[in-house]
């Protein structure tokens, strides 16, 4: 036993061994914060699928971990990127990020870019649906008054910003002038790291108001620097300015700098990203390298794990195999004696049993014999007592039966229309409609509303017809029939026939229609 619980500690171990570097490598590289700051070292390789995947990833840690500094911070860089190919989802992100902020607000330069941010979205997306740019001025003049009231905490920077994103919005909406003051002030407080992209501004707001000079002038006061696209930017607009002017030499000097730039900026662009590639292809063999050494070492020691764990259980089957094994022969012992005493107890039972089933067999052959001369008695008087109701029941429907005909006969023997009938012959017997009802009546009474449900049953019956039911119940013969409406005894017959078809679908020949009606 106790070499079980030492192999059994010691596999637990090994388990936890196994277990503990993977967990602590992954809680490492799980937090929302890192793949906040590895989406914006995505972004700046141009990554931009990878570096929306990691933003996403880590708003959905930051949730998890009630960071909501990171999570609105992750949504700005998200509603950044989605700017470029969806307004409207950029629009709704950063307002998302407005709502996180609000929840635990901590740095006031921070709540001024995500207003500025908004508006500028909202401005875009007014722009493209021609729509109006109200919340876009909302949010911009909120983030613009906030800056000018914390410009002495935060510096002008964010004043700049603020009102070149006004001088923007006015641009867009086409009121040149005010767009114009205000790129005038942006550019006056603007830093030296803002002023290149508030001058872009001033320029462009310039030559909406046909400055056209004074916009060449700022475009020559600016220094791009070794930024290329800034560069390109401004020799492409002296470029069109020139062409505005009509000034052939200029527009193509300018055209050709502007090209040259494009060309330094197109081939900077592809050595960053060969670099980045280059390096995300070293990184990722590292990974892997280290991956495969992880793998190795937890199967390494899931071997050993497995191996130790085998041992253990054929340890400990062995022993429980010896210990069983002494029990069952002990057992054996105990049975075979007990198996002796067992054999001798069952003859006696044996024989005492045999004893009592035979004379329960007697019994019950008696008990079997009865039974079978009772029923046979019982059977014998159902079948005596069944005739005798059968024969009863036979009695009593020929009484009923010849009571029946006796009280009809005995009724119409002294019924107007029957004394008509035997006192005409073979002349033209008249018959009144009371007499018809007083008839249909008697018949009624006497046997059970039989002409009422007649009407009830066959609904398309004329009263002609009903009237020749009742004469051929009536036994009346054909020849009085036709004396009585006229016609001759094949008439009679012919209608006869017609009305069994017709009205009572009797198609068999040989069934009259007394009989029909009989059976309805």
């Amino acid at each position: 036993m106790k070499t079980i619980r030492f192999i059994h500690f010691l596999l637990v171990g090994l388990l936890f061994a196994a277990c503990r570097p993977g967990s602590a490598s992954q809680d490492a590289q799980s937090t929302a914060r890192a793949c906040y700051d590895q989406a914006l070292a995505a972004f700046g390789t141009d990554s931009t699928q990878l570096g929306e995947l990691l933003l996403q990833q880590a708003m959905q840690l930051a949730g998890k971990e009630q960071d909501l500094h990171t999570l609105y911070l992750s949504q700005i860089e998200l509603a950044k990127s989605l700017s470029w190919s969806n307004t409207e989802a950029a629009l709704d992100m950063a307002r998302r990020a407005l709502q996180t902020y609000e929840r635990r607000p901590d740095s006031e330069r921070n709540h001024i870019i995500i207003l500025d941010y908004i508006g500028t979205y909202a401005s875009q997306q007014a722009y493209d649906a021609d729509s109006s740019f109200d919340e876009a001025l909302r949010y911009t003049r909120q983030a613009h008054e906030l800056a000018v009231a914390s410009a002495d905490s935060l510096g002008s920077e964010l004043v700049s910003q603020t009102l070149t994103s006004l001088a923007n919005i006015h641009w867009a909406m086409d009121d040149n002038d005010e767009a114009l003051r205000l790129a005038r002030e942006a550019t006056a407080c603007a830093p030296e790291n803002m002023l290149l992209g508030a001058q872009q501004v001033l320029a462009r707001c310039l030559v909406s108001c046909d400055s056209l000079e004074a916009a060449e002038a700022v475009y020559r006061r600016m220094q791009p620097g070794k930024d290329l696209q800034a560069a390109y930017i401004v020799e492409s607009n002296l470029a069109k300015l020139a062409l505005r002017r009509s000034d052939t030499e200029a527009a193509e000097a300018a055209i050709d700098e502007a090209f040259s730039h494009a060309e330094d900026l197109y081939f900077d662009a592809l050595h960053q990203k060969d670099a980045y590639y280059q390096a995300t292809l070293r990184q990722q063999q590292e990974n892997e390298r280290l991956r495969y050494d992880t793998r190795l070492h937890r199967r390494t020691l899931w071997g050993l794990f497995v191996i130790l764990l085998l041992a253990g259980i054929a340890a400990a089957l062995v022993m429980r195999y010896r210990i069983r094994l002494m029990a069952q022969r002990r057992l054996a012992d105990a049975w075979s004696r007990k198996h002796e005493i067992d054999e001798r107890l069952h003859e006696t039972r044996r024989f005492r049993h045999e004893k009592q089933l035979r004379l329960q067999a007697e019994q019950l052959r008696q008990q079997a014999e009865r039974l079978r001369e009772q029923a046979e008695h019982l059977r014998q008087q159902e079948i005596q007592h069944r005739e005798q109701e059968a024969e009863s029941n036979r009695q009593l429907l020929q009484q009923r039966d010849g009571t029946i005909s006796f009280l009809r006969d005995f009724i119409f023997q002294r019924s107007e229309i029957i004394k008509k009938l035997d006192a005409n012959g073979d002349r033209h017997v008249h018959i009144s409609a009371g007499d018809w009802w007083e008839v249909e009546r008697t018949l009624n009474a006497i046997d059970h509303d039989r002409f009422a449900r007649l009407r009830q049953s066959y609904p398309a019956l004329r009263e002609e017809d009903v009237q020749m039911c009742i004469l051929t119940c009536l036994h009346v013969r054909n020849r009085t029939i036709g004396n009585i409406y006229g016609l001759t005894i094949s008439a009679v017959q012919h209608r006869k026939l017609k009305l069994k078809k017709e009205i009572f679908g009797e198609e068999d020949p040989d069934m009259t229609l007394e009989q029909v009606l009989e059976n309805v």
